[in-house]
């Protein structure tokens, strides 16, 4: 298992010394429901730099889910902004937001994903070709996969995976482009104790080696006690920014 206070992590202060990564500005989103209007995100305002591990915690309903998939440009808002890297993910057009995540922004999401029917290497050269990777960087690659460990499951079907192994397998596929932001929604939901404590030990662990920005939502306490810095949501709101001094 892998060291669980990486000496070399970017702390908090060492983060703060560079600008903004993600600047998320009076965001709001409304989504109808017939005659009634939900309201999702109200007027969320924060942060990134990179090198931070950013955790977002709050209950079902909190708004969490909602802002991971504007973050990730998946979703647009109803107002405010997202400045990504410089620009405005609610302001550019629907194809300039997909190459912007294509290009910049790797998703872990709760289900693996994974195809089936090809093996865990061939699901990383898929999505390096999605992506436009040209294959040739074979020492990232081999980076990532001695930091999640998975050297030795490369030819396997997803079915001959255990559930910690897929899910690795869906964060090395996040990360062969070598996105500037990682985002990951509830990276552990589908996973026993022992597996959720490997995969955020390896998040944490490319926090630290690779200095790979990261933003993880979770309802989790003790998964939440993995990021530098912690954000409490309730009711579409921010009610909580705080450095994790537990780091």
């Amino acid at each position: 298992m892998l060291d669980p206070n990486p000496s070399s992590a970017m702390t908090p202060t060492d983060a703060l010394t560079t600008p903004a990564l993600v600047e998320v500005r009076s965001l709001t989103m409304i989504y109808k429901m017939g005659r009634v209007a939900v309201r999702a995100l109200d007027n969320v305002s924060f942060t990134v730099h990179p090198g931070e591990f950013v955790v977002i915690v709050g209950q079902s309903g909190s708004g969490k889910s909602t802002l991971l998939h504007i973050l990730g440009g998946l979703l647009k808002p109803t107002s405010g902004s997202v400045i990504f890297d410089g620009q405005d993910l609610a302001a550019v057009s629907d194809h300039q937001r997909t190459a912007i995540r294509r290009k910049n922004i790797g998703i872990v999401f709760q289900r693996f994903n994974l195809f089936p029917t090809l093996s865990a290497e061939g699901n990383l050269r898929l999505a390096e070709q999605i992506r436009g990777v040209n294959g040739h960087d074979s020492a990232h690659r081999r980076e990532l996969l001695r930091l999640l460990n998975l050297e030795h499951r490369l030819h396997h079907l997803p079915l001959e995976l255990s559930g910690g192994e897929q899910q690795r397998v869906a964060v090395a596929r996040a990360l062969v482009n070598r996105p500037k932001l990682l985002l990951a929604d509830e990276p552990t939901g589908n996973l026993d104790s022992e597996n959720a404590r490997i995969v955020l030990d390896m998040l944490r662990q490319l926090n630290a080696e690779l200095h790979q920005t990261v933003i993880m939502i979770t309802h989790n306490p003790e998964a939440a006690a993995f990021g530098t810095r912690i954000i409490s949501m309730r009711d579409g709101r921010i009610i909580a920014d705080r450095p994790n001094r537990l780091q």
